[in-house]
């Protein structure tokens, strides 16, 4: 053998052993941290027998609600020593490689018998990651897998998932949650006790700075929120997908957060970035706005009673957050009030999700089932005859029963000609109790 292939033999070599000391510390500090981890038990539920894919905004609770599963397991008896919980976010792995994972199942193998459970934390960051845990699977290990990529769902690694993980979103917190991460638990009939007072002023904190869960810790929120988008930004996109014209990406994502609430297509707002002198190209802004769907920032509705062309190439758009899009708005409210409401009905429905546009609009369409309003206030009467004209005439057209008008500002349920105006505070705990 040749001395360079030697050294390069040794190297590698001692590349593994280095490797697996790191592995053994992870393991330790973790298996260390678990127990002593103050975990906010969401409901969120899963198939105990499943292995999972748990994907999502960054700081939506990923990574915590993977402690609680494994806090769940330890509390049900399997040993602590048993939980092999590994975050590939770790500076100490900045050089770890694809070559890496078996050392790494070494590692744990060295240390203990068991057949470990897999909590691998924001796994994407390792090319090639999917098929290691495939392979896991097929091996028999439970894996629990989180990444802040939407490419984790792609066809490809669904392709080579084989089926073998489900694919799970967690979402930011519900009101209920938000609520009850301030200690408040709903009373019966809270809507007509003294408890609806403390629960309308938690709502305004929620409604302009979100439901990031870490948020309700800080004093300083918009700072936080500024860095959680930061990182997204230069993290998620401009590093990830190597992009270039990043001006022209910050402008793009200004003039979504302005255009939200409001019909718009990508050729519109190619000329309002050129305005202000940049040039870009339609076909850039497209995969411009991919990555920031694929990172889990901004997502789109189509026209229902729009053509399959026109579908595509005109939609109204919205931030996965209040609190992000806040940093973008200086009189934020009429924008935030249908943010919350669009966010609300992507968890319920996924995709099923419209917007109904002719010679008038309603704000949301769920096909066959309802049609919602939505307005900050309604104290103008115009507004509101604005709003039931446009429901009555949708109602006929698609032969829809259930009409409702979600506002900010109203102060209680009421009925008027068959649709229903209900305060958003009210809406959003009424959904969460559908869905519990």
């Amino acid at each position: 053998m040749r001395t360079e292939h030697i050294l390069l033999f040794l190297f590698f070599l001692q590349n593994i052993i280095d490797m697996k000391a790191i592995f053994k510390k992870i393991i330790t500090e973790y298996q260390e941290l678990l127990p002593e981890l103050k975990v906010f038990n969401r409901n969120i539920n899963i198939d105990p027998s499943a292995n999972y894919v748990f994907v999502g905004a960054r700081r939506a609770g990923k990574s915590y609600f993977m402690y609680q599963i494994a806090q769940q397991l330890v509390a049900g008896g399997t040993p602590l020593e048993s939980l092999l919980f590994v975050n590939f976010e770790d500076e100490r792995l900045m050089e770890m490689h694809v070559q890496h994972f078996d050392a790494l199942l070494e590692a744990y193998k060295e240390m203990y018998t068991h057949k470990p459970v897999c909590f691998f934390d924001e796994i994407q960051n390792i090319s090639g990651w999917d098929k290691f845990v495939r392979r896991l699977s097929d091996q028999g290990y439970r894996v629990y897998v989180t990444g802040s990529n939407a490419n984790m769902l792609s066809n490809e690694i669904a392709t080579v998932l084989g089926g073998r993980f489900l694919v799970k979103e967690i979402y930011t917190l519900n009101f209920t949650e938000f609520l009850r991460f301030h200690g408040i638990t709903l009373q019966n009939n809270y809507e007509y006790k003294e408890q609806r007072f403390e629960i309308k002023n938690l709502f305004e904190q929620y409604f302009y700075f979100g439901a990031f869960p870490e948020t309700i810790k800080f004093v300083h929120k918009k700072e936080y929120l500024s860095n959680i988008y930061q990182k997204v930004f230069h993290g998620d996109i401009v590093t990830r997908y190597t992009i270039k014209n990043d001006f022209a990406l910050k402008l793009l994502i200004k003039k979504i957060a302005e255009s939200t609430t409001d019909e718009t297509s990508f050729n519109r707002l190619k000329h309002i970035i050129k305005s202000v002198g940049t040039d870009v190209g339609t076909a850039t802004l497209i995969d411009y706005f991919g990555y920031l769907e694929e990172s889990y920032l901004v997502f789109n509705i189509p026209n229902y009673n729009a053509k399959l062309v026109e579908r595509e190439s005109k939609k109204k758009f919205y931030f996965n957050d209040n609190g992000i899009l806040s940093l973008f708005l200086m009189n934020p409210e009429a924008q935030l009030t249908e943010t919350l409401v669009f966010n609300y009905l992507r968890r319920q429905n996924g995709k099923n999700v419209y917007y109904y546009r002719t010679g008038y609009e309603i704000d949301f369409y769920i096909p066959n089932r309802e049609l919602i309003q939505v307005a900050y206030s309604l104290s103008k009467l115009e507004t509101r005859e604005r709003e039931i004209r446009a429901l009555n005439k949708a109602s006929e057209e698609l032969q829809i029963n259930k009409k409702t008008i979600l506002c900010y500002s109203c102060e209680e349920e009421t009925l008027q000609n068959d649709i229903s105006i209900i305060p958003l505070w009210h809406w959003c705990l009424m959904q969460d109790a559908l869905n519990e």
